[in-house]
């Protein structure tokens, strides 16, 4: 009698088991070894092995070979003869197959028994399906055949002199170079395909290797991610091999704390995976994982068809007007419609400086100083009275309380935009420059040099303003109280100003120390306080002037004083008000991230809208700086909360002296360090630095209740205004709810028709998965208490590679099963899941634009500037091509 073996082989140039690639069949490629029959004589066996191609329904012969696992050279002889056979033997071989047929198909048959028993297919059919067909990919689909004249420059360029590459140059060399661990297990599974020992390879195994990975086909992909996990190449994979690339995936994609628990999400993979305790899962249980799992990008919503969606992107692509006149004429009235409030404000303020400007000019050509210094003594004048305008009117938009207190109570945010106050302030010191440039430039250039070369004759009606003595030098000029007020003005401006540009206040410019103490906030406030002295220069400045000695010509104090006496009471209101009602420090935590979080009492008649911000001072850090901060805390809670990102200085000193106050948090409770106080008010740590605070002051923000829909979008630490918005529509709804039920409603009409918003939509994008500790628990009460889907919060973690990558398909499949689960996020850690790598912000704004036709929606974005401009451009984009209209609103921080 035969006997037979059984065993699992390769189909295909290189070995892999598992499914193929065509769709809705399955087929395993199966190995039968034959003896023939032994007798007296043979001590020894000899095998045929015949692969068969094993499908749900078939069995077809693949081939007929002399085994090769016997190294009896009796055996190698017996397989050369095989090759060498006549016809009449090649029938006799074919005969004996016919004979077996049955006996494979009796196999075959047991064999689909036992799969269909064990496994429940899967149907790729399914639109959740195709879409994790998309996904696991080592090289995207551009990179593929296209991307190998790259690879093969780069094995060029690091390949050693005897054209080999090395393992811990993989990575680069194929283009992850970002993921040299991932990219080392990537190429020890090809190298065990292959029976590759060596730790370097040939530019053919790459370009093999390369082929393979870079392979479209879902299987093949399938089975080189599998062939990760299985180190030992059984087959099968172990609780450990998913403890280890559960740990790999962690670290490539910068995820710590998943890393951490690595050991506890392989048991969760084996028990979801493995419910026989088998203690190993094969490849179709990991196929059936992936392909099951839901993807996570957002659909268009089920509303909208998908034709309007295709003609909305149709409109939205640029088409170019022939016309040069209708193009200009369109790009001015788009402008037009979207900075209408801009351009009045700046038409109304240029128009002003040019009226001045003209009227001064025009007084001083009817004055005898014309005949002696011409048109300069008039370019001059006129400059100095834009001067004159120009510094009393840069005081109004840093006067905060004012600016507050006017959009809130009355209706001029209509036309004003006061988000733009300090855009505003910035713009009116180029103003303030320019007319430096052309005051002090005439003076010096023209002016005085006339002076001193005139005539007698000509310098005769000069002396009643200059002296019986004509002046001979340009010392006589300076020396006087004319003279070094202005030039001490205009020295103390330069450096104010230079401080305050972006280069010098953000810290852009690395210099050489002890100069680098100039760069940075520090610098920029302590300098900006240089205008107490410049003030005062300016008004004895004016008060000396040497064409004009009557009192009531000298118009500079005029000009100064009611924006000098609003600035002044705004800084006395803030020292008095942050000092007469001291607040109480309640919560101090450090969250990863460097971020510090404060939770203080609310001081009485402290009243706020969600949006706002407070400035705080630590007397501990410096007496004198005060720096602005969102108020995170809703205004329904009982106390203010705010988030302080360590970017600079005070931040960082900040950070440090309160983290010396609190230790380890106790258990269930978040942060790295942490102190609180108890409910009876007593203090756990008693040596809390004092914390003053001023506000609440307006910010762009706070207009959300404007809009039915707002989009709210904040990157990193830019979250802070939205956490508060967010907690105040769930509040608010839930009061409307309150009152329809008690009958109350009518009383708290007005409320209602103040709030609008009754949809949001928040995306927070973060790089790192420590930032979601800062707000866990805010996301997860509103996930719990949200039960209407009033709020739809996206999360973004930047660290993890986009959906579809093979480096965080495995975190894709934890996410789903821990979610499903426990309800979960593995990444974040709330009820909220995470989205990887970045939004599609086209694809956000279409969603939007057709799920809410019609329809008003603020968008609302705090962060980098870098993300501004593509926002704004959606934001224009789409309100010119579909009935939604999104109107764009830039936190400034």
């Amino acid at each position: 009698m035969q006997n037979t073996e059984i065993s699992e082989v390769d189909s295909g140039s290189v070995p892999h088991s598992g499914p193929l690639s065509k769709p809705g069949s399955r087929r395993n490629s199966t190995t039968f070894s034959f003896s023939k029959p032994s007798t007296k004589d043979d001590d020894d066996e000899t095998y045929v092995e015949i692969t068969l191609d094993v499908r749900d329904d078939t069995v077809a012969v693949h081939s007929v070979k002399p085994t090769t696992e016997n190294e009896d050279p009796e055996v190698t002889l017996l397989a050369q003869r095989l090759e060498k056979q006549s016809s009449a033997q090649a029938s006799a071989a074919a005969a004996m197959i016919r004979s077996a047929s049955s006996r494979f198909r009796q196999v075959s048959q047991e064999l689909r028994k036992l799969a269909s028993a064990s496994r429940k297919p899967v149907d790729r059919t399914k639109s959740a399906t195709k879409h994790a067909l998309k996904g696991l990919k080592f090289i995207s689909r551009t990179d593929g055949s296209s991307g190998w004249p790259a690879v093969e420059k780069r094995f060029g360029d690091l390949a050693s002199a005897s054209g080999l590459l090395h393992r811990s140059k993989f990575g680069q060399c194929i283009g992850m170079k970002e993921s040299k661990e991932f990219a080392g297990e990537l190429f020890d599974a090809l190298a065990r395909r292959r029976h590759i020992t060596a730790e370097s390879i040939t530019k053919a195994e790459l370009r093999d290797f390369w082929d393979q990975i870079s392979d479209q086909s879902f299987d093949a992909r399938l089975q080189t991610f599998f062939d990760m996990v299985d180190k030992d190449a059984d087959g099968r994979i172990n609780e450990e091999e998913v403890k280890e690339i559960i740990s790999l995936s962690a670290s490539a994609n910068k995820l710590s704390k998943l890393q951490e628990q690595a050991e506890e999400y392989a048991r969760l993979i084996m028990e979801e995976l493995d419910p026989n305790n088998l203690g190993y899962i094969e490849i179709y249980n990991l196929e059936m994982l992936l392909l099951q799992a839901p993807g996570q990008s957002v659909q268009i919503g089920n509303t909208n068809s998908r034709n309007l969606s295709q003609l909305l992107s149709q409109s939205l692509k640029p088409t170019k007007e022939p016309n040069p006149i209708r193009r200009w004429y369109g790009r001015t009235i788009y402008f037009l419609e979207d900075n209408w409030k801009r351009v009045w404000v700046m038409a109304l303020w240029l128009s002003i400086c040019a009226a001045l400007f003209t009227y001064k000019f025009i007084q001083y050509r009817e004055r005898a100083a014309f005949r002696v210094m011409g048109v300069c003594v008039c370019t001059a004048k006129g400059a100095a009275e834009t001067l004159k305008f120009n510094m009393a009117l840069i005081l109004l938009p840093v006067c905060r309380n004012t600016t507050t207190w006017i959009r809130n109570k009355t209706r001029l945010g209509k036309i004003i935009p006061f988000d733009d106050n300090l855009n505003f302030h910035k713009v009116i010191a180029i103003g303030i420059t320019v007319g430096v440039i052309l005051h002090a430039g005439a003076h010096l250039t023209c002016d005085f040099p006339k002076l001193i070369h005139a005539s007698p004759a000509a310098y005769r009606p000069m002396e009643q303003y200059f002296g019986k003595h004509q002046p001979k030098s340009y010392w006589w000029f300076v020396k006087g109280p004319e003279g070094w007020s202005g030039i001490t003005m205009v020295v103390l401006m330069a450096i104010a100003f230079t401080l305050a540009s972006p280069w010098f206040r953000r810290g852009r410019i690395n210099l050489p120390k002890p100069f680098n103490r100039i760069t940075g906030f520090n610098a920029f406030w302590y300098s900006h306080h240089l205008f107490i002295i410049v003030y005062g220069l300016l008004i004895y400045h004016g008060y000396k002037l040497f064409l004009t000695h009557e009192w009531y010509k000298k118009t500079t104090w005029m000009y100064l004083a009611v924006p000098i006496i609003i600035y002044a009471t705004e800084r006395l209101i803030r020292a008095l008000r942050s000092r007469v009602s001291p607040v109480k420090i309640l919560k101090v935590a450090v969250y990863p991230g460097n971020v510090l979080t404060l939770q203080v009492s609310k001081p009485p008649g402290f009243k706020y809208r969600s949006g706002q911000y407070m400035f705080v001072n630590c007397a501990a850090v410096s007496p004198f700086e005060w720096h602005p901060f969102s108020i995170t805390s809703a205004p329904q809670d009982d106390y203010l909360g705010v988030h302080i990102r360590t970017l600079g200085d005070w931040t960082r000193q900040l950070r440090t002296v309160f983290s010396e106050v609190c230790r380890q948090p106790e258990a269930g409770k978040s942060g790295l360090l942490r102190a609180d106080y108890d409910k009876d008010g007593s203090s756990i740590v008693p040596n809390f630095p004092r914390v003053l605070i001023d506000g609440p002051y307006g910010a762009p923000a706070q207009d959300y209740k404007q809009y039915e829909v707002v989009l709210l979008v904040g990157l990193g630490i830019g979250a802070t205004p939205f956490i508060s918005i967010i907690k105040d529509i769930i509040n608010n709804m839930k009061q409307v709810d309150d009152d329809l039920e008690s009958g109350e409603l009518n009383q708290n009409q007005d409320q209602a028709n103040t709030f609008r918003s009754r949809r949001a939509y928040f995306y927070w994008v973060t790089r790192e998965e420590g930032s979601f500790d800062w707000f866990r628990g805010v996301m997860n009460e509103i996930a719990e208490t949200d039960k209407k889907g009033i709020i739809e919060m996206h999360n973004y973690c930047t660290s993890v590679y986009e959906e579809g990558d093979a480096r965080s398909a495995l975190i894709a499949m934890l996410q789903s099963l821990n979610h499903a689960k426990n309800g979960v996020d593995v990444v974040s850690g709330t009820k909220v899941k995470t989205h990887f790598a970045r939004p599609n912000w086209r694809t956000v704004y279409k969603r939007l634009a057709l799920n809410h036709r019609g329809q008003r929606i603020g968008v609302f974005y705090c962060g980098a500037p870098a993300l501004t401009k593509e926002l704004r451009q959606h934001a224009l984009d789409f309100s010119r091509a579909s009935t939604t209209k999104f109107e764009f609103h830039k936190e400034n921080f």
